[in-house]
Parts: structure tokens; C-alpha cells; sequence
């Protein structure tokens, strides 16, 4: 067998490895530039009034979003109080019960399609599903969308981390006499903590910089909310309408608002990777 010269395949090894390196060096660079301009023109729009008063009326100075936040937290926390314990479940029976089960096919093959589900097209559900019937916008709606959006990333993330659990401990603990669902709830889920955190922190990350569901669903209000069964003020409706605005002082607003959601995420998804590399340092 007639050998060929190493020349061109290290050529062209080393022309894909510094192609794969300039192209990561690029996406780092465009993060590092967007938290740059975000901090360097949002920083300026934080101080006590933008955390403590509610917006002005267009054209007055001053003022802050304290209701914006509230009612972003609300929006997450509801999203969340829906989405995880039904992602859970579904992530368990994925795992722990759907094997060579046509049923578990089709509810993963419909996780993997709401995944990539466009976030406007589940706004447009809930809107049909909760706001049309109701006659108004409110938070539930919103928060049911977020919900959904919610839903995927926790149930395929509960599914990825209870198959890393050996199957040896579950055996384990059924030999003992354990019932299958204490063993998975008892055992597998703690065994599995960190994972299931992680996905859950991933998924708040996913929903908390979204607009388009809220423009359809909970709207927005400058005024302070009694309850989510009412259009509800949140930070990313917020930043569309400032940004759009004439107005300077709305636009620095929209600045820092954007710069409390950027490190929002950013704390989220360092917290999340901790946890998961955490998770796979004990293994």
C-alpha cells in the first residue's frame, strides 16, 4: 500500500482548528461586547428612584420601574409554580417508565418540537387559550405562556439527568423492599439534585428576557398590579416600549432595565453550569 504525505492532512488539521478557534473567539468577543455597551449605558439609569418609584408620564423625568420588577417576578414565579412540577412528572415517566413505549415516543418527539417552538406562536395560543375567553389581558395568561416555555427544558433536562443514575442503586433500594415510587423520589431524585436544579435554573433563564408572549398575554401597566388576573407590568414589555419611546430618560430607563435582565441571566447561568459541573465533579 502506497502511503500518502502527512503534509495535507496537517495542513488542513491545523486550517480547521484555527477556523474553530477564531470562530469561538468571535462569539466570546460579540458577549463581552454586548455586556459592555449594555453595562455602559444601562449603568447610568440605576439609582434609588429607578428601584423604589413607578414610571413618570411620557415626558416627565425621573421615576423608575419597581413595578415592572415586581411584575416580572410574579410572571417567573407563577410560570415556575406551573412548569416544574409538571415537567418533573413528565421527565420521570420519560426516564423511568416509557421504555419501548410508543406513548413515551410521542411525548419526546413533542418535547424536542415545543423546544424549538417559536416563543410569538405560544404568546398567539395563550392569547386564544386565556385572553379571548376572559375579554382582557392578565398575568395568568402570561405566566401560562412562559409556562410552556418552561415546560420542554425541564422535562428533557429531568429525563437526561435521572438516566445518569446508575440503575444499580435503584436496584438497591427496591431489593430493600422500597416502592418504585419512593425509590424514585427518595433516591433517584436526590441523586440527581443538582441536575434537576440546574435544569430548572435554565429554564427561568429561558423565559426571563422574553417579550413577544407578554405582548399577547399580560400586556403591560405603568401602575402597580393587585393580582396577575389583570395586565401586568414586566420589564421586557417595558424595554420595547421605552426603547421605542422619544423620549431620552425613557431610553436610558429601557438601558437599565435591559442591563438588569442581562445579569439576571448571566448569574442564572453561571449559577446552573456550578451546579452542574458541581454534580459532575462528585461523580
Amino acid at each position: 500500500m502506497k502511503l500518502r504525505p502527512a503534509t495535507g492532512r496537517r495542513l488542513a488539521n491545523l486550517a480547521v482548528t484555527l477556523w474553530a478557534g477564531a470562530c469561538a473567539l468571535t462569539g466570546i468577543f460579540i458577549l463581552f461586547w454586548i455586556l459592555y455597551v449594555v453595562l455602559s449605558r444601562g449603568l447610568g439609569a440605576l439609582n434609588p428612584a429607578f428601584f423604589t418609584q413607578l414610571p413618570t408620564p411620557p415626558g416627565v423625568s425621573g421615576g423608575g420601574l419597581v413595578n415592572a420588577m415586581a411584575g416580572t417576578l410574579a410572571l417567573t414565579g407563577g410560570a415556575t409554580l406551573m412548569a416544574v412540577p409538571m415537567g418533573l412528572m413528565a421527565g420521570v415517566y420519560l426516564a423511568e417508565f416509557s421504555d419501548d413505549s410508543r406513548v413515551g415516543d410521542y411525548s419526546r418527539f413533542s418535547t424536542n418540537v415545543l423546544m424549538g417552538m417559536p416563543s410569538i406562536i405560544v404568546g398567539v395560543f395563550a392569547y386564544t387559550l386565556v385572553v379571548v375567553p376572559l375579554g382582557r389581558f392578565c398575568g395568568y395568561a402570561g405566566a401560562l405562556a412562559l409556562a410552556i416555555l418552561m415546560l420542554p427544558v425541564i422535562t428533557r433536562t429531568t429525563e437526561d439527568m435521572l438516566r445518569l443514575v446508575p440503575n444499580t442503586l435503584r436496584e438497591s433500594a427496591l431489593a430493600l423492599g422500597a416502592p418504585r415510587w419512593k425509590v424514585t423520589l427518595a433516591i433517584v431524585f436526590r441523586a440527581a439534585k443538582s441536575g434537576l436544579i440546574t435544569g430548572i435554573l435554565l429554564a427561568v433563564a429561558r423565559v426571563s428576557g422574553e417579550t413577544a408572549p407578554l405582548l399577547f398575554t399580560a400586556l403591560n401597566s405603568p401602575y402597580w398590579f393587585r393580582s396577575l388576573g389583570e395586565p401586568t407590568p414586566n420589564l421586557t414589555v417595558t424595554i420595547f416600549n421605552y426603547a421605542m419611546s422619544p423620549y431620552p430618560d425613557w431610553q436610558q430607563m429601557a438601558w437599565g432595565a435591559s442591563l438588569l435582565i442581562t445579569f439576571g441571566v448571566l448569574i442564572i447561568t453561571i449559577l446552573a453550569r456550578f451546579l452542574l459541573r458541581e454534580k459532575n465533579d462528585d461523580r
